[in-house]
């Protein structure tokens, strides 16, 4: 069986579910079962997709232009203050109550500290998706090498594995289930905080696209739009799904 066989008889039960929500749209808009300036007609929202599908992804390339940067900036500081309160028990007992009540402040409630403290939008959006998306990582990384199985560790002693050999070798692999799936809520979050910031501020992007027509009231664009946006959020995320299940195959399924 080819991969696309493979791959329908393993999702045709999710395909049947996304095409019967589909249906129900089509089938309670169109008959103007509710609000029909809400909820336009499926032909319109096909008709403004087509329109207007080289403007969605001139947007999508300007969210990733921020969302990238930002995760690559959270991951990294997240691995880095999790690798050190995970393995020095000392600093966690420190530390560890500061960085968890600094992580309950929404990120929204910060916006407009950041809006007049930053030099521009684009680094307030920055800095508020880094510190929407940095502590799911950061605790998954606490708790992934606080977890590690101490076979692992004996058998880093026995063979002389120390320093950043052992960190590498051992400990970021032992721990890297439960970082992936930090990672993988943070992600989910990242996507959250860029919407809300590209809704307030921006010229260019995914969320500035749905706000923009809901604005003037084109809900037929506005949902083309919304429709489009979680069609990118469900392949990215089904992408890092597929890099994630080969980083782990070692694991237990």
């Amino acid at each position: 069986m080819g991969r696309v066989g493979s791959f329908f008889k393993k999702y045709w039960i999710t395909i049947l579910v996304f095409v019967g929500i589909v249906a129900a749209y089509v089938v309670i808009a169109d008959n103007r079962l509710v609000n029909a300036f809400l909820f336009p007609p499926a032909a319109q929202i096909g008709k403004a997709f087509q329109q207007y599908w080289q403007t969605m992804f001139i947007n999508m390339f300007s969210s990733f232009g921020l969302l990238v940067p930002a995760l690559i900036i959270a991951t990294t500081i997240a691995l880095v203050v999790g690798s050190v309160l995970g393995m020095n028990k000392r600093a966690r007992e420190v530390l560890h109550p500061v960085v968890y009540t600094i992580s309950v402040i929404p990120s929204i409630l910060l916006s407009p500290f950041a809006l007049l403290l930053a030099p521009n939008f684009w680094v307030a959006s920055l800095f508020l998706i880094i510190y929407q998306t940095i502590w799911a990582t950061l605790f998954a990384t606490i708790t992934g090498i606080q977890t590690i199985n101490k076979t692992y560790l004996d058998n880093a002693a026995a063979l002389e594995l120390h320093g950043a050999k052992k960190f590498f070798k051992v400990i970021l692999p032992a721990a890297s289930p439960s970082i992936l799936s930090g990672f993988v809520t943070s992600l989910r979050g990242s996507f959250v905080m860029l919407v809300y910031a590209e809704m307030y501020g921006a010229k260019y992007g995914m969320g500035f696209f749905v706000k923009k027509y809901a604005d003037y009231g084109l809900y037929a664009e506005t949902w083309a739009g919304f429709v489009f946006l979680v069609v990118v959020l469900v392949i990215v995320m089904q992408v890092f799904e597929h890099i994630k299940s080969r980083l782990l195959s070692w694991s237990i399924d």
